[in-house]
């Protein structure tokens, strides 16, 4: 017989457990299940881990930048100490992660579930039935499809080297390859990144792109664009990445070449959720085409970037939902990026396209900023939108405390201030935030 939930979650990352635990306090009867690692990618393989490891990288940069300004002597990074550093801070985030939603009275249930039927989920050989299910799986990382594509490693190997190779060839310019490979070229390696376009981080303010790609070649980056892979061989020692007209060798190979959504195994044929390549599709309450099961995190096909952010928010909309607080279709705020390369690329809002119209795009080269040279924080730039009525309305920054400058700003353009209404806020000073906000 099985047994019975109000809600029951498939998947246990930050598209479950930041409105399972809430809805559970809520005396609602709520379970999780999961197959690997509670918490997801995010504690165990994504976030957290990269950014513990990205801090000596990160510092290390600083340290450069304040060399003749102050100090004299650069820092080496010990991988293998990093490495163990970054394990001390996330070993115990499952177990954590765990213990929160246990004390709220979430039940946890190990393995893998597939849909049974439109109401009941099959852990081996138990059946689990609910008013309402969350597919919250998450996404893998993809896999070129060319021979030899199983020598290539992807994010979570990268994570657990314990020295770093001599000669990393990272193929892809998105987040993961770009951060990644700045951490590598940092610490140390050689790093050549395979571009298939001639854009990175597409999604992105393009001048700031290739700003920071300059500076990553000006750090020692060999950048190939328009290069695409066809085929990966071993030769003994080494590896080879073969194009159609030249090669590649090396020591170690990182296919960063995206991330693709979980939905396979999960049984939604047979229920008839519909999904494509870029995830299941839902509607504005985030319910799939089948009434009572619904969908959140990175496993959505959506326009709203996929982040850790997005999914806690989807999250706790659905406990909203659930509960009855709130039948409105969900409202994505003003929703920023970043990404974790030295010097970041963070932005949000609206940017500057050959489409936008009425606005006013004021651009500032941060070495012009007295507080940005306190830290010499100088080799990047700001970008500011606002509407016809001076509000602030998208910014971007290409620097060493980007995603503090655009977290600073984010309340400007989520809640439309106007500049009166931005005379009102009294800023810490010095900070980086008065050097924010006084730039609008």
């Amino acid at each position: 017989m099985s047994e019975k939930f109000d809600v029951v979650y498939l998947g246990s990352g930050h598209g479950t457990f930041d409105g399972a635990i809430p809805l559970a306090a809520r005396g609602k009867k709520v379970a999780v299940i999961e197959a690997d690692l509670i918490g997801g990618t995010c504690p165990n393989r994504g976030c957290n881990a990269k950014i513990t490891l990205d801090q000596p990288v990160a510092l290390k940069n600083q340290v450069a930048n304040f060399q003749g300004y102050g100090l004299r002597g650069e820092p080496t990074i010990d991988w293998q100490a990093n490495f163990d550093h970054e394990r001390d801070v996330i070993a115990g985030l499952p177990d954590m992660i765990a213990g929160l939603m246990t004390s709220a009275g979430v039940t946890l249930i190990n393995g893998r579930g597939t849909f049974v039927d439109d109401h009941t989920i099959q852990v081996a050989d138990k059946t689990y039935t609910a008013d309402k299910i969350v597919i919250a799986t998450g996404q893998h990382p993809h896999r070129l499809d060319i021979p030899g594509t199983e020598l290539a490693h992807d994010s979570n190997d990268f994570l657990n080297l314990t020295t770093l190779p001599h000669h990393i060839t990272v193929i892809g310019a998105g987040y993961i390859g770009l951060e990644f490979a700045n951490m590598a070229l940092t610490a140390g390696s050689q790093v050549t990144l395979l571009m298939r376009g001639d854009q990175a981080l597409r999604q992105f303010h393009q001048p700031f792109v290739e700003r920071l790609l300059a500076i990553l070649v000006e750090q020692g980056l060999v950048l190939k664009r328009e290069w695409v892979p066809t085929a990966i061989k071993s030769t003994g020692d080494h590896f080879e990445v073969l194009s159609a007209d030249d090669k590649i060798t090396t020591d170690w190979i990182l296919d960063a070449t995206g991330r693709q959504p979980n939905t396979a195994n999960l049984g939604l044929e047979r229920i008839g959720v519909d999904y494509t390549a870029a995830g299941i599709t839902v509607d504005d309450h985030l319910q799939t085409s089948v009434a009572g099961i619904y969908a959140s995190g990175d496993v959505l096909a959506k326009d709203q970037p996929k982040l850790t952010p997005t999914a806690i928010f989807e999250s706790q909309y659905l406990t909203h939902l659930f509960t009855g607080d709130t039948n409105a279709p969900i409202k994505y705020p003003a929703i920023p990026s970043v990404v974790f390369t030295s010097p970041r690329l963070a932005q949000v809002g609206t940017l500057p396209t050959s489409d936008t119209h009425d606005v006013k795009v004021t651009v500032n080269d941060l070495k012009d900023d007295w507080f940005r040279q306190t830290t010499r924080d100088v080799t990047g730039h700001n970008l500011l939108v606002t509407d016809d009525q001076h509000r602030l309305i998208g910014a971007a920054e290409l620097g060493e405390q980007a995603e503090n400058t655009i977290n600073t700003l984010l309340p400007a353009i989520q809640y439309q201030l106007t500049p009166a209404q931005r005379e009102q806020l009294v800023t810490l000073f010095p900070s980086i935030g008065a050097a924010v906000w006084s730039a609008i």
